[in-house]
């Protein structure tokens, strides 16, 4: 009966485990190490662990090895296996000996859990109190990124500037986890999102009876924000009479719920964002100037990719590690001839249209390198017909010096990478006076 109750634990655990005997061969092997490590248990029983798990420490620091010598359980250790497909996996693992009816030693036991969801959390919650997913070596991103601390610091109102897709939602993200308001609520509201009488019900929230389905009282994001962050995005898309009451909360704190005839104050920061030229709107009496410039106390302009293509290469490297572990595909770079295609384009949709670029490549593809066909039709068309935009000269200077570092200087790959001959690229280099005539 124990023996039954045993193995239906052993299949059902949703932990990864299997056994080893002295010499470190599987002897069994449970569905839940099947699927975390792809293999099989014909596949895993009788071959030597390291055969299966392949992992950094498998002929240095093996837990199984460490626990059958020292005859003492190891817990929760943090490695890195190499799945059936080649995929890199985490893992927390732990062993305990195996003995006999005699006690006798006869292998040991390993148990394992997939911790790449936990890892995945753990980083993305340290990006949001970081300024990690601001990634970038273009001088006027860094000059952005060395002054967002003391703007936030300062809890002014800041306009965040710069063309869809640029990175203005984490810039204004970093303003507010940099602040001192960085444990209050952060919310962001779309105002090109909605029409302007639902916006201003959700910026001032509404009284019970307001109108016709308003059957209880709700808080506006003017409340929820209170001692906090609010973006509020496309800003240039609200209408007019609705910005005069936005200008009120700027300039007071002050905001009246619909329906309500009580006054209600606020302390939110407000960030607001925007794609749009709004010196030209103002003119066209599209927006208030007095809104503007209550909203403009600092303002941060994010210039589009095409203005700094030296950022694409550590662009597609961060997309490729990001993408890795969400597909979980063991494609680890990108051919120099898809770095080339992606170099002269445009990029009319910023980094967001880069990074959906790199996403398609990784379900197009099978091997463990992007290559041109896996990229998305417009951008390999665009780029063949000539029809793609040149980088300034100090822009094409860095792409060029960033290319070289990361190729090691040697001219041929770099030139290879860059889409050009390599006496082109010596003439460029020549030109940027980075090397002498």
């Amino acid at each position: 009966m124990d023996d039954v109750i045993s193995r239906i634990i052993f299949q059902s655990i949703r932990d990864g485990v299997f056994t080893v005997n002295k010499d470190c061969r599987i002897t069994s092997f449970n569905p839940a190490a099947e699927e975390i490590t792809g293999f099989t248990r014909d596949e895993a029983v009788g071959k030597h662990c390291f055969d299966i798990f392949r992992t950094e420490v498998c002929h240095t620091h093996c837990a199984l090895k460490d626990t059958l010598k020292s005859k003492e359980p190891i817990k929760n250790a943090r490695v890195t296996i190499i799945t059936r497909e080649g995929c890199e996996i985490p893992i927390m693992v732990s062993t305990t000996l195996l003995r006999d009816d005699q006690e006798k030693v006869v292998g040991a036991v390993e148990f394992f859990q997939d911790i790449s969801t936990l890892e995945q959390l753990r980083d993305r919650l340290n990006r949001e109190n970081t300024l990690e997913n601001i990634i970038s070596v273009n001088q006027k991103m860094r000059q952005i990124i060395e002054l967002l601390p003391d703007i936030a610091e300062s809890e002014c109102n800041v306009l965040i500037q710069g063309p869809s897709g640029s990175g203005k939602e984490l810039i204004a993200q970093a303003i507010h986890n940099l602040s001192p308001r960085k444990y209050g609520s952060y919310i962001r509201i779309n105002c090109g999102a909605l029409p302007a009488t639902l916006l201003e019900s959700e910026l001032f929230g509404y009284e019970k009876g307001a109108f016709t389905d308003a059957k209880r009282n709700k808080p506006g994001t003017f409340c929820l924000a209170n001692g906090g962050t609010l973006l509020l995005d496309e800003i240039s898309e609200m209408e007019p009479q609705l910005q005069a009451k936005l200008l009120r909360v700027l300039n007071n704190g002050e905001y009246q719920p619909l329906g309500s005839t009580r006054t209600q104050r606020t302390d939110a920061r407000i960030i607001a964002a925007t794609n749009a030229d709004l010196q030209r709107q103002i003119r066209q009496g599209q927006f208030r100037e007095d809104l503007y410039f209550r909203l403009n106390v600092v303002s941060v302009d994010v210039p589009p990719l095409r203005e700094r293509p030296e950022d694409i290469p550590i662009l597609i490297d961060h997309f490729i590690n990001k993408m890795k572990t969400k597909l979980r595909k063991p494609i680890r770079a990108v051919a120099p001839e898809v770095m080339a295609l992606l170099v002269r384009y445009p990029f009319p949709g910023n980094v967001r249209e880069l990074e959906n670029a790199i996403e398609h490549a990784f379900v197009m593809c099978h091997g463990e390198k992007l290559e041109p066909d896996h990229l998305p039709d417009r951008i390999r068309n665009q780029v063949e017909k000539g029809t793609s935009s040149e980088p300034s000269p100090e822009s094409e200077k860095s792409l060029i010096l960033g290319t070289l570092k990361r190729c090691k200087y040697n001219r041929t790959r770099a030139a290879r990478e860059l889409g050009m001959h390599r006496s082109t690229l010596w003439r460029k280099m020549v030109t940027h006076h980075l090397i002498e005539e």
